[in-house]
């Protein structure tokens, strides 16, 4: 079966809590995940745990990456934002 490969993306909010998306292109609202805890970086296990609460899984092999942005383009002395992704699929039904 030839799963469909999604992006999940990580990133902290305005207010300090970090939460979990899958990006869904044609979608208006994205599955998501925010934790309740602020500033602390989401351990690996955390984030399957997320994934799995909304129905999905990092694909075989997949590995979280990071990639700095800015909430101002073009100017370094803004406070970065960080962005972590993986590439996830739909978790499968497990028949009886």
């Amino acid at each position: 079966m030839n799963a469909r490969t999604l992006t999940a993306q990580m990133s902290m909010g305005s207010g300090g809590a970090w939460r979990l998306y899958v990006v869904v292109l044609g979608e208006p609202d994205w599955p998501t995940y925010r934790w309740d805890f602020f500033h602390a970086v989401p351990s690996v296990a955390q984030r399957r745990t997320a994934l799995t609460s909304l129905g999905y899984e990092p694909v075989s092999g997949g590995e979280w990456s990071w990639t700095e942005d800015s909430l101002v383009p073009d100017d370094d002395t803004t406070t970065p934002v960080l962005i972590a992704a993986i590439n996830v699929q739909a978790r499968e039904e497990v028949s009886v």
